[in-house]
């Protein structure tokens, strides 16, 4: 599909992403009386949330699992709008070697598997947690905040060797922030969101729900078409979710980003991977998780007798077609102070908005991003009339 005329560009509001961001913005936009022309490098919609259902029968998340959960009721009554869901209360468990597979977030069971005791309830759980915790009142790194909130075993065997993966760096140059988002029971719950009181999926997949969002005679979509500056003059406005560093031509250096290298195996349908749909990998190899399909609602969409299991292998972006997954936040400073150099090149920007993860450089979740995006797109709206 080619571009869009250039009488209609000329009227038209550019939109650089058909990811949620992207997709939530053209569709405020348009029912708001806009023409919309949305654009992606890549050749097809829904960004990262992109799903296909595979030769073996099962729908797949090309960039990598994607659960949503939430508890913005407008956001949940908006995207209803657009299609159907199932319910799933999202479950993970480690695999941590010569102890096997432990539930993650760390609970009850969790403990007195790992230290051979027999805590009975919450109460006696926090209390050895505490006991064995190094307290740190203000902790400068991620190890500093774990160590202060299960010590220093716990730590090492469940965090630190997925952290080091899948950040490229130790506990110790890690933001805390970053692992202050896992959270910590001390009874036997193993459901991960608890604050979501809407945990769901899609019920015909991510591609189906974002192509209904963008299907509206005022929306047009180009896929396979990278972001021009050239191409701003004919449009009245630019929402772009594009890297904020790469819009401006890397003039203050990269961003860090990591990324996802993924290994798709055929296994039979029978074949049993561990109790739960991903499971953290915490041993030396390469992989972080593990994402058995079948097992989540609704993805085993055709039976073959086969399945497709994904391991997952994290890497620098730049070592992966420069696909950015997750903005790096190291405990320096040193990645959002170069951020807010970008950020300040954007404040003077007249007819262009950064929107998304990679727009603003923040690891938001799906509800986030959403929720941003309903909120910047209706006050851009009510500010222009």
């Amino acid at each position: 599909m080619g571009p869009a005329p250039a009488c209609l560009r000329r009227k038209s509001i550019l939109v650089v992403g058909a990811g949620f961001a992207g997709a939530v913005h053209a569709r405020e936009l348009a029912e708001a009386g806009y023409r919309v022309e949305v654009i992606d490098r890549r050749d097809h919609l829904g960004g990262t949330t992109y799903d296909v259902v595979d030769d073996n029968g099962v729908r797949r998340h090309v960039y990598g699992p994607h659960l949503f959960h939430t508890s913005n009721r407008r956001v949940m009554d908006w995207l209803q709008r657009f299609g159907a869901f199932v319910p799933y209360e999202h479950r993970t468990t480690a695999w941590v070697p010569s102890v096997g597979f432990l539930p993650i977030p760390i609970n009850r069971r969790t403990v007195n598997a790992v230290f051979g005791t027999a805590l009975q309830n919450a109460p006696e759980v926090a209390a050895y947690l505490a006991s064995i915790a190094i307290p740190c009142a203000t902790p400068a790194n991620a190890a500093e905040h774990l160590y202060a909130r299960v010590g220093k075993r716990l730590t090492d065997l469940f965090y630190r060797p997925y952290s080091t993966k899948m950040w490229g760096m130790p506990l110790e140059e890690l933001d805390a922030s970053v692992v202050a988002r896992v959270p910590l029971r001390h009874d036997d719950e193993d459901r991960y969101f608890l604050d979501a009181p809407y945990q769901l999926l899609p019920r015909e997949g991510y591609t189906d729900l974002l192509g209904a969002i963008l299907d509206h005679p005022s929306i047009r979509f180009s896929p396979g078409v990278a972001f021009d500056r050239a191409l701003l003059p004919d449009h009245v406005f630019c929402f772009t979710s594009m890297p904020i560093d790469l819009c401006y031509d890397l003039v203050y250096g990269g961003l860090p980003y990591r990324s996802l290298r993924f290994h798709h195996s055929t296994e039979p349908a029978h074949r049993d991977f561990g109790p739960t749909a991903l499971v953290n990998l915490t041993d030396d190899s390469p992989h972080t998780r593990r994402t058995d399909w079948s097992l989540l609602p609704g993805h085993r969409v055709h039976d073959t007798g086969r399945k497709t299991v994904t391991l997952e292998e994290p890497c620098d972006s730049r070592e992966n077609g420069d696909e950015r997954f997750y903005p790096v936040r190291g405990s320096d400073g040193r990645n959002e102070a170069l951020y807010q150099r970008y950020s300040a090149l954007a404040e003077r920007e007249e007819k262009l908005r950064f929107i998304g993860r990679c727009g603003t450089y923040r690891y938001l979740d799906m509800d986030q991003v959403i929720n941003q995006s309903l909120q910047g797109a209706r006050a851009w709206i009510a500010q222009r009339g």
